[in-house]
């Protein structure tokens, strides 16, 4: 008999529910958002996860905020990290038992762009473009993880194992950042240029950017700076090394030369995304400031990384351009400087194996320095609405019991 399967979905801007849901099975079924091509796909390659922690993250609470075309009733998650109980008639390694992290993007290991490590932008999975997701608008369908369980295709391919389980218990929200944030901004910073030695300028203090500043230190930066609007978020990058500039106080080139000497650093990267706001107290969305920025106080010849979440279809855009996408970049500056751009989702395969020997052998405490929070799944909905409030938490699922949370 299948097992019980509750998930949070979304229900419209702002609203959030607990809805039960059909128990995973190795075929994808027609719902909202999947897109019909892919109904009825096999998946033999998958295996079904029960999942152990289940994050909320920023690019969910865009859905959440109404500023994507995602459709009501859509099971939201792709931050996964589960136990492994049951597999396809395919799949060779992965073992039932086994505690795994999940990428959150989803990659067949066949085609072309997975061969050459580009994961984010898997050719075989989504039919209306390259890459995919669990939980998300425009992703091919593949239901959420925020949920008791959760079908995950060609888990051989996909599936991180932890090679000690109860070790993997011992430092289990710091490996739940794996399936997508830590290496995210580790990618920001990895794209940006980040050596030792570095100064670097973050632009976001929520989990993504307060992730992007771990790795710069993991990776030896001389000095990070994160700018931020959210007094709470800022001390909390200050908490672990950080340099930080408020930037309800005016734009950051002035704070950084107060803090470097100079109005520039040798690396940018953009933890906001298309929901980015101008410098000020108060100010008003104007979704190319911190593009436009970066481009100003990197140095010439630098780079930015750009993790950061831009979409082609923002129902609540400032403007018909920015509806789309479009927005005014001042291009010709970083021309000027011969800047580097580098987008798109992080293939999150390229550094999970490493982050997590990193996490394993105490080379960094993910966890605690975006300020992990477990809560129950039937608090989800507070859960969001105090994230989408500035609280400088990363809130974390505990759908199963794993993490001992108590019942709201």
């Amino acid at each position: 008999m299948a097992e019980k399967n509750r998930a949070v979905a979304y229900e419209g801007p702002g609203k959030v529910e607990v809805i039960d849901i059909d128990y995973p099975t190795f075929e994808l079924k027609d719902g909202p958002g999947v897109n019909p091509a892919n109904v009825g796909r096999k998946v033999p390659h998958g295996a079904i996860v029960k999942t152990v922690a289940t994050n909320i993250c920023g690019s969910d609470q865009h859905m959440v905020r109404g500023r994507t075309t995602a459709p009501q009733n859509l099971v939201l998650g792709h931050e996964i990290t589960g136990e492994v109980v049951e597999v396809g008639p395919d799949v060779e390694f992965v073992k039932v038992g086994d505690l795994v992290s999940v990428p959150f993007n989803i990659a067949c290991g066949r085609c072309k762009n997975c061969k050459e490590r580009k994961t984010g932008i898997c050719l075989n999975v989504n039919p209306d473009r390259p890459g995919s997701a669990y939980g998300y608008v425009d992703m091919g369908g593949w239901v959420g993880g925020q949920a008791n369980y959760v079908l995950v295709p060609y888990a051989d391919f996909n599936a991180l194992v932890f090679p000690d389980k109860d070790r993997a218990m011992e430092k289990i929200l710091d490996l739940a950042m794996l399936s997508d944030i830590f290496p995210t901004g580790f990618h920001g910073v990895v794209t940006a240029g980040v050596g030792v030695g570095s100064t670097v300028y973050v632009a976001g203090a929520g989990p993504v950017g307060l992730a992007a500043a771990t790795g710069a230190l993991l990776l030896g930066a001389a000095a990070v700076i994160v700018g931020d609007m959210n007094a709470d978020r800022l001390a909390q990058a200050r908490s672990f090394g950080c340099e930080t500039v408020d930037l309800t106080k005016g734009g950051p080139i002035e704070q950084i030369e107060q803090i470097l000497g100079v109005p520039e650093v040798d690396c940018g990267v953009d933890a906001v995304g298309f929901e980015a706001k101008g410098h000020g107290a108060g100010a008003s969305e104007a979704p190319a400031t911190v593009l436009n920025d970066l481009m100003d106080l990197t140095a010439a010849g630098g780079a930015l990384g750009i993790p950061g979440l831009y979409v082609t279809g923002d129902p609540g855009g400032i403007d018909e351009a920015a509806k789309k996408g479009s927005l005014s970049l001042s291009l010709g500056t970083g021309w000027a400087k011969s800047l580097s751009f580098t987008t798109g989702q992080c293939p999150v395969m390229k550094y999970n194996y490493g982050l997590m020997q990193a996490i394993l052998h105490d080379r960094v405490h993910i966890a605690k320095n975006v300020g992990a929070t477990t809560i129950g799944l039937d608090d989800a909905p507070r859960g969001y609405a105090e994230f989408d409030s500035g609280a400088a938490q990363k809130f974390v699922l505990d759908a199963n019991g794993y993490l001992g949370t108590k019942a709201a």
